[in-house]
């Protein structure tokens, strides 16, 4: 190592140019923050939102529509799914382990099965919900179809 092969760490250096440090800087008097309002004072931010005094497009928009609080949603899985399911893992009885397991749902899901596709075999299901449908057709090859 010698004196001429000095140089400072990487990043040391920081600003080219320092704010506030007298009229010699460039920068001296208002620091490059102009003369009088809400940006020249220490302690400003800016309110999410604000638009320098334009109407925010938030309140500009019109709103509509209801969002129910007390709305309960359900993962819907049809009988098709299940019928294959049912085939590729040989199984007679499906719960909501069973489709967690096989990656349908996640377990914060709740699970309604729907009645689209066909059954071929005898199979007894559980689940938080059925369709009209499903428990037809479920109940037509002499399976069950319970609601926990």
């Amino acid at each position: 190592m010698k004196l001429h092969t000095l140089k400072p760490a990487q990043g040391s250096l920081g600003r080219e140019k320092r704010i506030g440090r007298g009229e010699g800087s460039g920068h001296g008097g208002t620091s490059t923050r102009g003369h009088k309002g809400a940006k020249s004072r220490s302690g400003y931010s800016r309110k999410i939102g604000f638009e320098g005094g334009q109407m925010p497009i938030q309140r500009r928009l019109p709103k509509y529509g209801f969002n129910n609080p007390s709305r309960v949603e359900y993962k819907a899985i049809n009988l098709s799914v299940i019928q294959a399911l049912s085939e590729k893992l040989s199984l007679t009885e499906i719960s909501v382990d069973t489709l967690i397991e096989a990656g349908l749902v996640s377990p914060k899901h709740l699970i309604k099965i729907l009645g689209d596709g066909e059954l071929t075999a005898k199979l007894n299901i559980k689940a938080h919900a059925f369709s009209k449908s499903a428990i037809a057709k479920i109940e037509a090859k002499e399976g069950t179809a319970t609601i926990i």
